[in-house]
């Protein structure tokens, strides 16, 4: 049977080997700065990430930080940066009982500021993009690094808290503070659906993209940008896979990559191989946080 961080590392490398998705690096298409092979590298280099993220004794952040390290030495930049600060939460959930979405929120309300402190020094680590802090948080900038801990340290403010404070702009942090709710609904839909897993993480990567605007869009391009992606995949829900592939192309072409949707997916991807989603084409009965004890 497969443990929590082996299903999370699976996880990571049935997402990239879901194909198409537009904007993203997937096993039919490299960007101009990013390889497919990098994303293999990068999910391998998590491992001893995620494995402190299943050991309850193990500080969730600093988990965390492990994680990103040994993705960034592995793959040479940032692949899965947001991925692994979804999965690192949901791993220890399914580690220490069931994973539900009510013990998701509860592992993520109980973070403390030593895990807030592991967030910030994983920026050091590679290159994130984000958004311009809000002028009343610039001494909170994740961007600081290691710089802000000790703000963090006089502020009291936990790892869900600092989610918390930028929930309003990104949808991973979103999902920390509310439960995990798209996570859930994807993985439930790629529970229900037929076929490979690389076609079911492709159909919620694009079901996802049409939910609501990419984040990483919007930091990079715009909210305009962000919100015409999002249509144009609502459009493409159940059409030919040509027309998505068409999609996927122009996006490239554009410089548009829809990364947070990406990290979306590998998190469903992984409550769904915990709920017993085998890549055998069957589904296993799980127990606590077995199930998924196919190849």
């Amino acid at each position: 049977m497969r443990t929590p961080s082996e299903r999370a590392e699976l996880a990571l490398l049935l997402e990239v080997a879901g194909a198409p998705k537009p904007g993203n690096v997937d096993r039919d298409r490299d960007l101009a700065d990013l390889r497919f092979e990098q994303f293999l590298a990068g999910a391998v280099g998590a491992r001893n990430g995620l494995e402190r993220a299943a050991d309850a004794a193990e500080p969730l952040g600093d988990a965390f930080e492990t994680a990103v390290v040994g993705m960034a030495e592995a793959a040479g930049t940032n692949t899965q940066f947001g991925c692994l600060l979804l999965l690192t939460p949901l791993v220890r959930t399914a580690a220490t009982g069931d994973l539900t979405r009510e013990r998701a929120a509860e592992v993520a309300e109980s973070t403390t500021v030593a895990d807030a402190a592991g967030f910030y020094r994983a920026f050091e680590h590679t290159e994130v993009a984000v958004g311009e802090p809000p002028d009343d948080a610039t001494r909170l900038d994740v961007r600081r690094g290691a710089n802000a801990v000790p703000v963090l340290r006089e502020r009291g403010l936990t790892l869900y808290d600092v989610m918390d404070l930028g929930a309003d702009g990104d949808a991973n942090a979103r999902e920390w503070t509310t439960g995990f709710p798209r996570v859930f609904d994807a993985a439930e839909r790629i529970e229900a659906a037929d076929g490979p897993l690389t076609d079911r993480a492709a159909d919620a990567f694009l079901r996802l993209l049409a939910e609501a605007p990419d984040t990483l869009v919007v930091t990079e391009h715009g909210e305009a940008v962000a919100e015409d992606v999002r249509q144009r995949a609502e459009g493409l829900v159940d059409a030919e896979e040509s027309a998505v592939r068409a999609f996927a192309d122009d996006l490239v072409e554009r410089g548009v990559n829809p990364g947070t949707t990406a990290d979306l997916t590998a998190a469903a991807l992984y409550v769904a191989l915990e709920s017993g989603v085998s890549v055998a084409g069957v589904t296993t009965d799980g127990e606590g946080s077995g199930g998924g004890d196919g190849p």
